[in-house]
C-alpha cells in the first residue's frame, strides 16, 4: 500500500512539472473536501483545470484513464465546485486526466494528456 501511494505522489509531482512546462500556474496540490479530493488545481489563460492524476507501470492491463470511474468523477465535479465557491473565477472550468506511465527501471516516464476528459 505504501508503495503505491509513494507512486501516486510521485505521479502527481511528474504531472505537474508537465503541465508547468505547458505555461499552467499550480494553484493547489491534494485538495481535500470531505467529498473527495482533486490531485491537482491550474489555471491557464482561458480555464481553471482540475486534474486527476493516475499512475501506473504500463497499460497492459487497462489504460489509467478508465481508473477514474463516474463515481469519482462525481466526487471531482463536487470538490471543485467547493472550491470554485471559495475561489471566484471569470475562467472556464474543465475536468483534464494526466495519465503517467513509469515501467520500473525504465528512462522518463511516459505522459498522455487528456483534455476536458470528463
Amino acid at each position: 500500500m505504501a508503495k503505491a501511494k509513494l507512486s501516486g505522489h510521485w505521479g502527481e509531482a511528474v504531472a505537474a512539472e508537465y503541465l508547468r512546462r505547458r505555461r499552467y500556474q499550480l494553484l493547489a496540490c491534494n485538495y481535500h473536501t470531505r467529498f473527495g479530493e482533486i490531485d491537482l488545481i491550474v489555471k491557464s489563460l482561458r480555464y481553471i483545470v482540475f486534474v486527476e492524476v493516475k499512475t501506473r507501470q504500463d497499460d497492459r492491463f487497462a489504460q489509467a484513464r478508465e481508473f477514474v470511474t463516474e463515481r469519482k468523477q462525481a466526487r471531482v465535479r463536487t470538490s471543485a465546485q467547493i472550491w470554485l465557491e471559495n475561489n471566484p473565477t471569470p475562467l472556464q472550468p474543465r475536468f483534464d486526466v494526466i495519465e503517467v506511465y513509469a515501467p520500473e527501471g525504465e528512462g522518463k516516464p511516459r505522459i498522455v494528456h487528456l483534455k476536458d476528459a470528463f
